[in-house]
């Protein structure tokens, strides 16, 4: 690792302590630039600038430019929290609407994440994320119109949707509506729905400002934290956001945590090793405490390197788009994993370039209605390519197919394919 990013993970390790750095030793101001980049790629502005402005290397530096740069990043920070505030209570206040209407939605990660913090709007959320039963997909999607959200796309169909984002006019608070967890199309990860089948039975409540939370068991949620990073893994990556929520969600709830339970899914996904190299990683360089987590010993006995996953989440940024390469090469990593995990012959190459109908409807509705049209889906798709890989700083396919490989050694190395 750059000794900027051992810097970028001792302040968010600071910060998930509610501490400060302590570092005397004055850095360059491109070291300084370095550490504000990192934390604005992986989504934690705000709990890296806390932890920093007060050490002895700021604060003694008589640098004009330093100061000036601190400036930028104050005034962002404190944007980015008082947006989150404005988004935690406005969706407190979509919860009480939907209490009225007799709707129950099941809140996962967001703000269920956030109050496991020391400062909870200090970490950041992009959306809230709720789940519904099918049966109550359309009438939550009525009640939110009702409450001036709007789809974020046109034309939506409520019966094959998986999931739909919303918007509000003036709002910073974006929703995604789910009826699962994952979209059951995907063939790499559309089974892992069946851990979650019953979540509504097995829920939990927690309480926020008065209002009562329904959200996941603490087994399943954790087991949904890693699924979700490892689904973006799967796809182009994820970044230490996740690893950090991950981790407080351990440490404060693993006394309620069935860790056998959850080792034996992780199994059934091909996750242990991946799982075990996140812990790895919350351990050495993040607040990860066995003890606190009642981390069992069957866990502590799978023996992993986390450095390249490390590696590979530092330079993904948030959700893997730091990029081009990344985000076109996800097709590479899932059609091999799909491709090994149900024994399916095919050019895994070949098959990214001419994807199956299966995977083009979310991006091609037209195919939903016309499925014999995926030749033209597919000469589309290639003339979008052609357009980013020029109008972007982009190495084209020879870059997405050097980095489809290199992450799909990776998945090699975590035994999550052969």
């Amino acid at each position: 690792m750059e000794q900027t990013e051992v810097l970028f993970l001792e302040a968010v390790k600071a910060s998930l302590k509610n501490e400060h750095v302590l570092w005397q030793k004055p850095l360059a101001l491109d070291e300084w630039q370095r550490i504000f980049y990192l934390a604005e790629s992986h989504h934690v502005l705000p709990m890296v600038y806390e932890a920093v402005f007060q050490c002895d290397a700021v604060q003694q530096s008589g640098q004009k430019e330093l100061r000036e740069l601190f400036q930028i990043y104050r005034r962002k920070t404190l944007n980015l929290v008082m947006l989150q505030t404005i988004k935690t209570q406005e969706y407190l206040d979509l919860l009480r609407f939907l209490r009225q209407k007799g709707i129950r939605v099941l809140t996962v990660k967001g703000i269920v994440c956030r109050e496991l913090y020391p400062k909870p709007d200090y970490r950041l959320s992009g959306d809230e994320d709720i789940l519904v039963e099918a049966s109550q997909f359309r009438k939550c999607h009525k009640a939110l119109l009702e409450f001036g959200m709007k789809p974020v796309k046109k034309g939506i169909d409520l019966d094959e949707e998986y999931e739909v984002s919303y918007g509000k006019q003036g709002s910073p608070l974006y929703i995604e509506l789910h009826k699962e967890l994952f979209s059951s199309e995907s063939e790499a990860y559309g089974d892992f729905n069946r851990f979650f089948e019953n979540p509504v039975k097995n829920q939990i409540l927690i309480e926020k400002e008065g209002i009562e939370i329904s959200t996941l068991n603490y087994t399943e949620h954790l087991f949904y934290l890693l699924c979700h990073a490892y689904k973006h893994f799967l796809h182009c990556g994820f970044g230490i956001r996740q690893v950090c929520d991950i981790v407080m969600y351990s440490n404060i709830w693993g006394e309620r945590i069935n860790w056998q339970l959850l080792l034996g899914w992780s199994r059934e996904i091909h996750g242990d090793f991946f799982a075990a190299a996140l812990f790895q990683i919350g351990r050495k360089y993040l607040v990860f405490d066995e003890k606190k987590a009642c981390f069992p010993e069957e866990w502590r006995k799978i023996k992993v390197d986390e450095s390249m996953l490390l590696r590979d989440i530092l330079d993904s940024g948030v959700y893997g788009y730091e990029s081009r390469e990344r985000m076109h090469s996800s097709n590479l990593t899932l059609n091999e994993v799909d491709r090994q995990w149900h024994k399916k012959r095919g050019f895994t190459v070949l098959r990214t370039i001419f994807p199956p109908v299966k995977s083009m409807k979310r991006e091609f509705t037209f195919l939903k209605t016309a499925p014999f049209l995926l030749p033209i889906a597919w000469i589309l798709r290639i003339l979008k390519y052609g357009k980013e890989v020029c109008g972007y700083k982009c190495k084209g396919v020879a870059g997405t197919l050097e980095t489809g490989n290199r992450r799909i050694r990776l998945m090699k190395k975590y035994k999550i394919i052969k």
